[in-house]
This record gives C-alpha cells, sequence and structure tokens, in this order.
C-alpha cells in the first residue's frame, strides 16, 4: 500500500495492546523510540510529525492539522482502540485528540505536558532554562537568540540553540546525557505551532477538560523546566487523572527514574 504525507513516516515495533505516542517540541524529529524500555509489551505506533522528512515538511502547522495527521496515523495503523503518549507538546495533542476522538482512546499518558491555561508554563519553562545554561553556553546561546530574534529561522540555528538549553531539562544540568543523534528543530513549526497552542490555552482549552471523561495519567518530573504546578491544574480539571511527581526528575522523567511511564502505562 502507498502512503503519502504523514503516513509515510509512521513506525510500528512490538506486539500487544498499541499506543500510539506523540513527540515533543513541536518541529522536533521523532524521538519516541527513547521510550522503548518504558513501552516493552506494547504494540507502539509512532510517527514524524510534520516539519520533517520523510512526513510532510510543509504546513499549515495548527492544532487542527495536526490533529488530522494523528487521527490519519489511526486509520492507517490502529484498527483498535488504543492508549495515547504524549510527551511536553504530544501532551497538548494527546488532550486535543482525548477531546475530539474519545471513541477510539482507551487512555492517555501525559508526560510532563504543557500546561492547560495561560501560557502553559512557557515563560518560567524559558526563563528556567536560561538560569540553567552551561557556563560555557551561556554567551552563544544569547548570540543565537539574537539571531533568531532577528529573523533567521534555519533549521542549523535552531538546532544549536536547542542542543545549548538541552542540559537545563534535566534535573542535574551538568550530568545531562548528549542531545540525541539526529535531532533537528524546525523552529517555523515550532512557533507557529506554539502561537496556535497559546490560541487555544486563552480561548477555554481548560475548561473544554471538564468534558473529558478518558483516564488520564500525568507524569511529571519535579525538576522540570515546565513548573509542575500546571500539570497538578491540569490533573485538577480532568475528571479522571491521577498524577505523579517524579523526585528528582527533569522534562524526560523516565531518564533519572526509569520505570516512571511504565508504571503510569500499567495503572492504566
Amino acid at each position: 500500500m502507498t502512503l503519502d504525507g504523514v503516513l509515510t513516516s509512521v513506525t510500528v515495533e512490538g506486539d500487544g495492546r498499541t499506543l500510539l505516542l506523540l513527540h515533543g517540541g513541536p518541529g522536533l524529529v521523532d524521538y519516541m523510540g527513547l521510550l522503548d524500555a518504558e513501552t516493552e509489551g506494547w504494540r507502539r505506533v509512532r510517527y514524524q510529525q510534520r516539519g520533517h522528512p520523510p512526513s510532510v515538511i510543509s504546513g499549515p502547522f495548527t492544532i487542527e492539522q495536526h490533529l488530522a495527521d494523528l487521527i490519519s496515523v489511526l486509520d492507517g495503523f490502529v484498527a483498535e482502540r488504543c492508549v495515547l503518549v504524549g510527551h511536553s507538546w504530544g501532551g497538548h495533542l494527546a488532550l486535543q485528540a482525548a477531546l475530539a476522538i474519545p471513541d477510539r482512546i482507551d487512555g492517555v499518558v501525559l508526560i510532563d505536558p504543557f500546561g492547560s491555561a495561560a501560557d502553559g508554563g512557557a515563560i518560567t519553562m524559558a526563563e528556567t532554562l536560561a538560569a540553567r545554561l552551561l557556563p560555557q553556553n551561556v554567551h552563544r546561546a544569547a548570540e543565537v537568540g539574537e539571531e533568531i530574534a532577528a529573523g533567521n529561522y534555519s533549521d542549523e540555528l535552531g538546532t544549536e540553540y536547542l542542543a545549548l538549553q538541552w542540559p537545563g531539562y534535566f534535573a542535574q544540568p551538568e550530568q545531562a546525557p548528549p542531545l540525541p543523534d539526529g535531532m533537528v528543530l524546525n523552529l517555523v513549526c515550532n512557533g507557529e505551532t506554539m502561537a496556535a497552542v497559546f490560541g487555544e490555552l486563552l480561548s477555554g482549552f481548560a475548561e473544554r477538560l471538564a468534558g473529558c471523561e478518558l483516564p488520564v495519567e500525568l507524569v511529571v518530573g519535579q525538576c522540570s523546566p515546565i513548573p509542575f504546578v500546571v500539570s497538578e491544574q491540569t490533573a485538577g480539571l480532568l475528571p479522571s487523572a491521577h498524577l505523579t511527581i517524579v523526585p528528582d526528575a527533569g522534562h524526560l522523567p523516565w531518564h533519572e527514574r526509569p520505570g516512571c511511564v511504565r508504571d503510569a502505562l500499567a495503572r492504566l
């Protein structure tokens, strides 16, 4: 079968009940294979979201389009109800799907997601990442930030900025692992998608969550640059949510505390 667009980027691995894994970013190369050890025993479906080949490179980078892409993956590769696992921005996308197509989903695991109101914790996240820059990266990060602000949205510059900030995503930046091989950040996709997310948050997204009747597990790093209080708020808005704050863990909590996502899946 020949599939076009985003469907050409789908990876299916393992056996068992189906997980659909949604990477963060937005605008990043898919990295959800990093969760293979946490999701052993499941049939894992993941895909490259639009913005990078082999998926669609161009926009629109809207919530509606990202959701349509997700549904296309379900139509092509998931015959039964599945569990969604979304990290960071992927958590917001997972909640959008839970509201739009609940009949196709058994439950949702949100790993250190954006918040569901105001700016979703984005301002605090940016301030925290700036404060956690390694000393040798501070000057270059300022230079790159100025170039981006001046309108240079190249993938090369976006990826360098991500690499400079990368240690700050972990509880102990000086002990952070290297940026995964092949990681690239599409700044245009990132900027336009995040603008769409902020628009959703300002137009009542939080109030809509009361209509989500699916079980939701939130797994949040206590030391993440996204303040865990925003996930506490999200958990309070969802009728059937369980929040786990993982001590001494950052934005990728399974790295510092292996098993935390596996445990969340077991609870579902």
